[in-house]
């Protein structure tokens, strides 16, 4: 049984500094480009979730003021179609015409009623379109990103 050298044990012979030094140097470049780009990729991705929200709160903000233009619209039409019933029926000479004037304003204000419904529909589905678009549009991009990699 061969004892080992102690001289052995403690020999540096085969440690190169230079090497060592070398080859830290190129682990720590490479984990510095690899943290920047990692860097560079969240501070994109951050920007572009920013981009979205500020769009979405835009079209949501814009959204907003068309529906509430709307309702005023109804509600001014409903108010001054009121009045002039009002004023009609101030002038009634008999029961009769009374129940005339109050059946046709009936179906006229359901017919209204309707139309101003459906018109309310198509903008409050058009208003959610437009909101939801620059979310969609965000998905995707992650979506294609994805597919990509």
């Amino acid at each position: 049984m061969a004892t080992p050298k102690l001289d052995d044990v403690f020999s540096f012979s085969s440690f190169d500094p230079s090497k060592f030094s070398e080859s830290f140097r190129e682990l720590a470049e490479k984990s510095v480009n690899q943290s920047k780009d990692a860097f560079a990729k969240v501070k994109e991705a951050s920007e572009d979730a920013t981009k979205t929200i500020e769009a979405t709160l835009e079209k949501a903000q814009a959204g907003t003021v068309e529906l509430g233009l709307k309702a005023i619209d109804a509600v001014r039409a409903n108010a001054e179609s009121t009045f002039s019933h009002m004023e009609a029926l101030l002038g009634v000479k008999s029961v009769s015409e009374l129940i005339e004037l109050q059946t046709a304003f009936a179906r006229k204000q359901a017919e209204v009623a309707v139309e101003q419904i459906k018109s309310m529909q198509e903008t409050s589905r058009k208003v959610a379109e437009d909101v939801s678009k620059p979310s969609k549009d965000a998905a995707q991009k992650v979506a294609s990103i994805f597919k990509a990699a």
